[in-house]
């Protein structure tokens, strides 16, 4: 009796990868518009409603006994609605909530006031849910911006301990909508429904261990509505990678490919720039050059042997510089050290073209060291990024996008932030953020490898801010292909060597001559 249907049909409901990704700003701008043209503020809610109650019935059509968490505001109020569909359906319902959560505002009001006249049940929460299968949680919304507390970080906590599927509405309770911190108590969700458009905060950074699977509801907006309003970073997904990996020509030669000169590799620590090296290949460098102590080099040939290897024990050695002119791209920093051969060489290597600095090539540019004076790509991970801008690691990680957005500030070129949702920002370009990589790739030599990719990119002609769009996503890709294989954990730098070429070219590609002419 509450399948109340959209003018034109339902709203759209889809995964809301290669979309933009907007702030708390612009999502109230596009609501509050949206709302004006349609004459009802309370229709955007009760859309809302009726998009949850779809989204539930869709994944969990079972579920008869429900209860929905319902907050104070508006993301209480779209709760409301859907209990009233689920109610309607004949579903047993509880709304809980907290003594000091009555509805404020009319829409809760009002949302909450045809709940009860169809007869639903509420209660206030006492420390426990009631027995359910499914866990609606309509708590807080894009409003919230600090740790919840007291009684309503016991509700979450509750949440979480009964061990069932959630259901977020919007955003998982306790998480910054905004920036993706979690600074207290959130829901853990099984699935989250989005409402409106896709927000920036919910796809990086410690909100990705509470959204779970991710859909969004456009609650069926005009583009009148989002008129002058621009995201603030975009998604990229598998399907982006074809923006940039387009078939060779047919009368390639290696010298198009490009060339990478691969710098690193001090005593003990070999095995960091030959991942680099081999990556560059795999990822389709014409030519990779390596420069590393002569105590790797008979091991890299043996494991490599298309990569031309240089040995340099003694800094001022002659054959730097021809090397240095014949390369297109410098990648540098995979186990370079921070001593006297590694600082060395990252001074002497300061006038390269293009390159990408990894690992010990960021912490000597910390430590106050000159970027080099051509186009340069930063690629750390959060604890570097932490050097670079001189706060603390949980700093950078509470706000990836700003945090990368200050390093292009201070350092300038194109930043790469590795981690959970990695982040790529350059001066003057809309910052994108990778729906891709899992946690196996929590393992030493995994940006060694990233350091490679993004130079073979570089060196195929991709302009800097492309080659790390790119690199980094062919690269996280690369390791969600191996993970699938085997699992995440064990996962190593050198299972994505395969990948990358494989993911690294056109599927019209990828069978021989002959079999394409029969």
């Amino acid at each position: 009796m509450h399948a109340e249907s959209f003018p034109g049909g339902s709203p759209s409901v889809a995964a809301p990868s290669g979309v933009g990704l907007f702030d708390v700003a612009a999502l109230r701008a596009i609501e509050t518009r949206a709302a004006q043209r349609l004459g009802d503020a309370a229709e955007l809610m009760r859309r809302a409603g009726q998009s949850a109650w779809r989204e539930l019935l869709a994944h969990w059509p079972d579920a008869h006994r429900i209860v929905v968490v319902c907050g104070p505001g508006n993301n209480g109020g779209d709760g409301y609605e859907l209990a009233r569909h689920a109610l309607g359906s004949g579903r047993e319902v509880v709304v809980v909530r907290l003594p000091a959560h009555a509805p404020r505002g009319d829409l809760a009001v009002a949302a909450a006031e045809r709940y009860r006249a169809d007869g639903g049940r509420e209660q206030t929460f006492a420390g426990g849910l009631p027995d359910c299968e499914l866990v609606v949680d309509a708590l807080f919304g894009i409003g919230l911006a600090r740790a919840p507390e007291g009684e309503a970080a016991a509700l979450i906590e509750a949440i979480n301990a009964a061990a069932l599927p959630v259901l977020a509405l919007d955003v998982p309770s306790g998480v910054d909508a905004a920036t993706g911190s979690v600074a207290g108590a959130a829901v853990v969700a099984q699935r989250t429904l989005e409402f409106i458009a896709a927000k920036a905060g919910l796809v990086t950074g410690a909100a990705l261990d509470h959204v779970g699977i991710r859909a969004l509801a456009d609650l069926g907006l005009a583009t009148e509505d989002r008129a002058g309003l621009e995201p603030v970073a975009e998604l990229l997904t598998s399907a982006d990678l074809g923006r940039w990996l387009r078939p060779r020509r047919r009368d390639s030669h290696k010298g198009r490919n490009g060339r990478v000169l691969c710098v690193g590799g001090d005593l003990g620590h070999g095995g960091a720039i030959l991942l680099a090296a081999e990556a560059a290949l795999r990822s389709g460098a014409g030519l990779v050059d390596v420069v590393t102590r002569s105590a790797h080099l008979a091991a890299m040939l043996a494991r490599r042997p298309e990569a031309m290897v240089h040995a340099v024990d003694a800094l001022g050695d002659a054959s730097l510089e021809p090397m240095l002119a014949a390369a297109e791209v410098l990648a540098i920093g995979p186990g370079l050290g921070q001593g006297t051969w590694g600082r060395g060489l990252f001074e002497a290597l300061g006038a390269a073209r293009c390159a990408v600095l990894d690992a010990d090539a960021l912490n000597l540019l910390a430590q106050g060291a000159a970027v080099p004076s051509g186009h340069a790509v930063l690629t750390p991970h959060p604890g570097e990024a932490a050097r670079l801008l001189g706060r603390s690691t949980a700093d950078v990680q509470g706000d990836r996008l700003g945090a990368a957005a200050d390093l292009v500030a201070r350092h300038g070129g194109v930043v790469v932030l590795k981690g959970a949702g990695t982040v790529i920002a350059a001066r003057g370009r809309r910052p994108c953020v990778l729906a891709a990589g899992n946690p196996g790739m929590a393992v030493g030599g995994m940006g060694d490898v990233l350091c490679g990719v993004i130079a073979a990119m570089l060196a195929q002609g991709l302009p800097a801010f492309e080659a790390a769009c790119c690199g980094a996503l062919l690269h996280s890709l690369a390791a969600d292909a191996a993970a699938a294989e085997a699992g995440e954990r064990g996962l190593l730098p050198s299972d994505l060597m395969p990948w990358l070429r494989r993911l690294g070219n056109p599927p019209s590609r990828s069978f021989p001559e002959s079999a394409r002419n029969e």
